[in-house]
């Protein structure tokens, strides 16, 4: 070996690589990569398995490495640390040839759709192809360098297929430049052959040198700010839209500051949720399919949108209903310039947090009407009272969701952090969800994956063990992916995981009924003997025992006022405990003030159906491009 080189295998390399690399903005300097979840198998036991003990128990290398149970839990425990650290800081995950590898996709697309960064390296077949087929390959007759790893593609930002030991050198560093660009992160794939894996090659040294990866702070064109200046000067009903990139930018005190100097009613998206304090002057709630009326009615006469680093998802726009107003115009500040030319906006490309502090700088003394800001305020004040009925309803013998997300709302400190991905619970949370820090309301909502919840809080908990963190999830998604309360137990971290069981899936239960459907599928049920259906007894299904099978502490209330203090004990506790509560399938939910298009039958047999079509063709009518 020469003093310029090191021999070591990929895999090693690999690891001495990431240990290296770090993420900095403004002075705050972080590691790029904080460790490693991993499930080994015979594509990478001895490629990466062995590299990472190596680097633990040899080199020195700060690798952390976490065993996973499930392989898309993992990516989703990734993404969530990326996620509460505004970007800045990842995990890899590692998995093994085949079923190992496909399990990351869905945690691949789940990145990538939140713009969330995360790094994937999956094994896959002999590069040399001396004993193909392999176990668990896929043949293709068109092409012999096909895998099942190429169906990482579509849902990542970056997939490079590394053949040989030097095409790690630029391939490793483009991953790095994704994962830590602002516009571009997402899930990154490495797809690394086992053979690959365990092959020496003699490395530059200067390979595994610090490397520090800025994360820009573009600041706007002049030009653009120009004409978004002139859109707000104009504008006697001006709303702000505040999405995710509003806090990953750390641009919140920012928006709070020319919300209050310019009298601007804010609303959030699920991503933006807690850009404002919930009782912030100019904070009128969420907006969109499940979003506030007072948001909504706002959207409605909004004459001048300003967006803040969102994305306009349909959920967000009410699918291009919420915003009435024939003669509305958008004003888009967002780094991502696909993002910043929606709706024939006046496109402001930047951080949020320059921007606006360069949109609050030349505005000066300028500011909404003062009868539009006393409106917004009266609405958002009417809202919270509807809030405070849906968390008071005394539903009963069970109890309504509603009443238990108020009471865990009611029960979390300002720097408490609530997971949730899927069902119906999102809704309700997003309309009366009340949030003081920009980080308290970690609610999934780009690609709403059940199974997220209890994966994410074992990520959130490592990204930040100062907050308590509550993995709020339904019965549906803890059937899907309950694997990672193991994981947490093992590492010594304490998650409250809340359990709401209503024996059904409620969110499609509901929109079910909606589109004519009759909640068709939606039950667990007995299969009827008779029927045919689904429509059976409840069944036997004990979620609470199974939590505890996993090595849980567990908490049962079958009231509102037990599930108080079972939160209570939990927040006591210092390992991880689930908090189980059983809720009515049917209760009610806070009123609803804008639409989804989620298209029905144009035809059909049944009344209920012919019912919903009608509703579904009125809808459509008011439904626009915003040219």
């Amino acid at each position: 070996m020469s003093a310029e080189t090191v021999r070591l295998t990929v895999s090693q390399a690999l690891v001495r690589f990431l240990a290296n690399q770090w993420t900095e903005r403004d002075g705050e300097r972080r590691r790029l990569i904080a460790g490693t979840f991993g499930i080994f198998g015979h594509g990478n036991v001895a490629g990466l398995g062995q590299a990472l003990l190596q680097a633990t128990e040899e080199d020195g290398v700060d690798m952390p490495y976490l065993l996973a149970r499930n392989e898309q839990a993992m990516v989703h425990a990734s993404t969530a640390y990326a996620k509460l650290s505004d970007r800045l800081s990842t995990y890899a995950c590692t998995a093994s040839i085949g079923p190992g590898s496909t399990n990351m996709v869905t945690g691949a697309a789940l990145a990538t759709v939140n713009r969330l960064p995360v790094l994937l390296l999956p094994s896959d077949v002999f590069a040399t192809r001396s004993p193909d087929p392999v176990l668990q390959q896929l043949e293709d007759t068109k092409a012999l360098d096909v895998s099942v790893n190429d169906a990482f593609r579509p849902v990542s930002k970056f997939f490079d297929r590394v053949w040989r030991p030097e095409q790690l050198i630029p391939s490793a560093l483009a991953a790095m430049r994704v994962l830590t660009d602002p516009v571009e992160t997402g899930a990154v794939v490495l797809s690394l052959p086992q053979d690959v894996q365990a092959e020496a090659w003699d490395w530059p040294v200067e390979f595994f040198r610090d490397r520090t990866w800025t994360v820009r702070r573009p600041a706007p064109d002049a030009a653009e700010l120009d004409a978004a200046l002139e859109a707000l000067r104009g504008a006697e009903k001006p709303l702000i839209v505040a999405g995710g990139g509003t806090v990953y930018s750390r641009a919140t005190e920012e928006l709070r500051s020319f919300a209050a100097a310019h009298g601007v009613p804010v609303a959030e998206t699920h991503a933006g949720r807690g850009s404002l304090p919930w009782d912030h002057p100019q904070s009128v709630g969420a907006l969109g399919s499940t979003g506030s009326r007072a948001a909504n009615h706002l959207a409605a006469e909004a004459d001048v949108v300003l967006g803040v680093g969102t994305r306009y998802s349909d959920f967000t726009t009410a699918s291009h209903t919420a915003f009435g107003n024939p003669e509305v115009r958008f004003v888009n500040l967002n780094v991502a310039a696909m993002d910043a030319a929606k709706h024939s906006a006046a496109m402001l490309v930047a951080d949020a947090r320059t921007g606006l502090e360069a949109l609050h700088d030349e505005l000066g003394s300028w500011s909404a009407d003062p009868a539009w800001t006393r409106r917004a305020t009266r609405l958002a004040a009417d809202w919270q009272a509807v809030i405070d009925g849906a968390k008071r309803l005394d539903h009963g013998p069970l109890p309504a969701q509603t009443e238990i997300l108020g009471a865990l709302n009611d029960a979390m400190g300002d720097r408490d952090v609530v997971i949730n991905a899927a069902g119906s619970m999102p809704g309700d949370l997003q309309m009366m969800w009340r949030s003081r820090d920009p980080k308290q309301y970690h609610v999934e909502y780009g690609y709403s994956c059940m199974g997220y919840e209890i994966a994410a809080g074992l990520g959130c908990k490592l990204a930040d063990p100062s907050r308590e963190v509550f993995a709020l999830v339904g019965d549906g998604s803890y059937l899907m992916l309950a694997s990672e309360i193991p994981t947490m137990i093992s590492e010594g971290l304490k998650v409250v995981v809340v359990v709401v069981q209503n024996h059904g899936f409620a969110s499609i239960g509901a929109l079910s009924e909606s589109l004519g459907s009759q909640r068709f599928g939606t039950r667990y049920r007995y299969r009827d003997d008779e029927s045919g259906l689904l429509d059976g007894d409840v069944l036997p299904v004990d979620l609470a025992a199974n939590a505890a099978s996993l090595g849980a502490n567990v908490l049962t209330a079958k009231t509102v006022t037990e599930f108080k203090e079972a939160i209570e004990v939990a927040k006591d506790a210092e390992a991880t405990t689930v908090v189980h509560v059983e809720t009515d399938l049917y209760s009610p939910g806070l009123p609803e003030s804008a639409w989804w298009d989620v298209p029905v039958a144009e035809t059909s047999e049944l009344d209920s159906t012919r019912a919903a079509y009608q509703t579904y063709a009125d809808h459509k009518r008011t439904q626009r491009h915003y040219l």
